[in-house]
């Protein structure tokens, strides 16, 4: 058992940030195609609804949520990778509980 004693922290935060990313993008697709079932159901008539109007130019914009939501979410993701390893760096001297196995 190999026990980490610092972590590299941009390379930390990097890999926050794209795998955080990648639940923003699972996100952004959920909500711009959800939207547009919606707005598509209200539009034909199957579903009624005061909240939205149908198809409109709503709809279009919500699909930029399939690039912007990805976006935040790699941004807040790198800051929390950030903060993550900076403070896993300060308190691991006191805390040795993390064990990493590796194979060679």
């Amino acid at each position: 058992m190999a026990k980490p004693k610092r972590m590299n922290v941009l390379s930390f935060a990097l890999f926050q940030a794209i795998i955080i990313g990648i639940v923003g993008l699972l996100a952004g697709i959920l909500y711009s195609f959800g939207g547009f079932l919606i707005d598509l159901f209200v539009t034909v008539g199957w579903v009624t609804s005061a909240e939205t109007p149908g198809l409109s130019y709503g709809t279009v914009l919500a699909f930029g949520a399939l690039i912007g939501m990805p976006l935040i979410f790699a941004i807040f993701g790198f800051i929390f990778g950030l903060v993550e390893a900076i403070l896993y760096n300060l308190f691991s001297k006191w805390i040795h509980k993390i064990e990493i196995n590796f194979e060679r």
